[in-house]
C-alpha cells in the first residue's frame, strides 16, 4: 500500500462507479414504480371500459336484433315490389301489344269504310245530279218528288221515300 493512505486511486474510482450504479439502480426501481402505476391506472380504467361495455351490450344488442328484423322486412318488401314492378311491365307490355294488334287489325277495315262511304257518296251524287252532272231528269225529278195528279192538289201529292238529297246537303254551295 501507498503511504497516501487508506484511500487508493483505484478505490475512489470503484467507490464512485459503485454509487453511480447504485443511483442508476434507484432510478431504475423509481421508473418501473411509476411505470407499475401507470399500468395499474389503465388497468382501472380497462376495467370501467369493460364495465360499461357489458351494462350498453344488452340495450345495443336489443337494437341491433330489432334493426335486423326491419332490414329483414325491409329486404322481403323490397322483393315483393321487384316482383311487382315485373308484373306491371309484363301488363304493360301485353297492353302494347294487344293495342298493336287491335291497330293493326282495325286499320285495313276502317279504309275499307272510308271507301265504302266515299263510293256511296259518289254514287248518290251521280244519282241526284245525273250522269251529265246537270240534275235529274225531269221525269225522274217528278218520280222522286211526286206529281201532282192531272188536275189534283198539289199538296196532295204522294212523297217520294227517303230524302232526295242537294247539293247544300252535302256540304256544297
Amino acid at each position: 500500500m501507498s503511504s497516501t493512505g487508506v484511500w487508493s486511486p483505484y478505490m475512489f474510482a470503484a467507490v464512485i462507479a459503485a454509487v453511480g450504479v447504485l443511483l442508476v439502480g434507484v432510478g431504475a426501481l423509481v421508473a418501473c414504480l411509476r411505470l407499475g402505476g401507470l399500468f395499474t391506472r389503465v388497468g382501472v380504467t380497462l376495467d370501467e371500459v369493460d364495465r360499461q361495455i357489458a351494462t350498453l351490450s344488452g340495450p345495443v344488442a336489443q337494437t341491433l336484433s330489432h334493426v335486423g328484423g326491419i332490414t329483414d322486412t325491409a329486404d322481403v318488401t323490397i322483393a315483393k315490389l321487384v316482383n311487382v314492378v315485373g308484373s306491371l311491365e309484363t301488363v304493360a307490355t301485353n297492353i302494347t301489344k294487344t293495342s298493336t294488334l287491335a291497330q293493326e287489325a282495325l286499320a285495313p277495315s276502317l279504309v275499307n269504310v272510308g271507301a265504302t262511304l266515299t263510293g256511296v257518296t259518289a254514287g248518290l251524287a251521280r244519282l241526284t245530279r245525273g250522269k251529265d252532272g246537270a240534275g235529274l231528269p225531269a221525269d225522274a225529278t217528278q218520280a222522286a218528288v211526286g206529281a201532282a195528279p192531272a188536275g189534283g192538289n198539289p199538296l196532295e201529292a204522294p212523297v217520294a221515300p227517303g230524302p232526295v238529297l242537294s247539293e247544300a246537303s252535302h256540304g256544297r254551295a
